[in-house]
């Protein structure tokens, strides 16, 4: 995938607005945004390999909340202190509640074929408390454009909307476009 552009968000729900940057070329992808909600601000930075696993996260709030997470590309990860976090063994994606652009993940990753869902362990980022948990999704690429997310451990469900490049267009009843 060879990619650099900006795109912007807004939540429907949270009144939040993000402006991300994301370059990809075959050595790695980088993404770089910023989130404003009516609580707080908020940086991340996301590091993918060749292979488009996540390799390294920072997360950075501006009431000064950080979070660093680092992935070996085999699914083991670590925090900032180099400590394992064996909650998250397995997961090779991560998702971070307050944006629809890390849904691009294991799409970007993924060979699909329509109709055929895959399941996915992520390392889920709640971003009001930067805790980090397990979260069981899968996906099931519905035609070009569209995808079915589904929650494993909840009956949540959302048919996204996705362009050319598998960025969100549209995520229903949470996130929007704004460009």
């Amino acid at each position: 995938m060879s990619l650099d552009r900006s795109i912007r968000w807004r939540s429907l729900e949270a009144q939040s607005i993000e402006h991300a940057h994301v370059v990809a070329t075959p050595r790695d992808t980088r993404v770089r945004s910023t989130l404003i909600t009516p609580d707080y601000g908020l940086f991340y930075r996301i590091k993918l390999d060749e292979a488009d696993r996540v390799r390294t996260l920072r997360i950075e709030r501006t009431d000064g909340k950080l979070l660093e997470l680092f992935c070996d590309g085999a699914a083991n990860w670590s925090d900032d202190r180099a400590e394992p976090i064996p909650a998250l063994r397995g997961c090779v994606d991560i998702d971070i509640s307050a944006t629809p652009l890390t849904n691009s993940l294991p799409i970007w990753r993924c060979d699909w074929v329509v109709g055929q869902p895959q399941r996915f362990a992520m390392a889920w980022i709640d971003t009001d408390t930067l805790a980090v948990r397990r979260d069981e999704q899968i996906y099931t690429r519905l035609d070009d454009t569209h995808f079915r997310y589904q929650s494993v451990e909840s009956s949540f469900e959302r048919k996204l909307e996705v362009d050319s490049d598998g960025l969100v267009l549209d995520y229903p009843g949470l996130f929007a476009r704004a460009d």
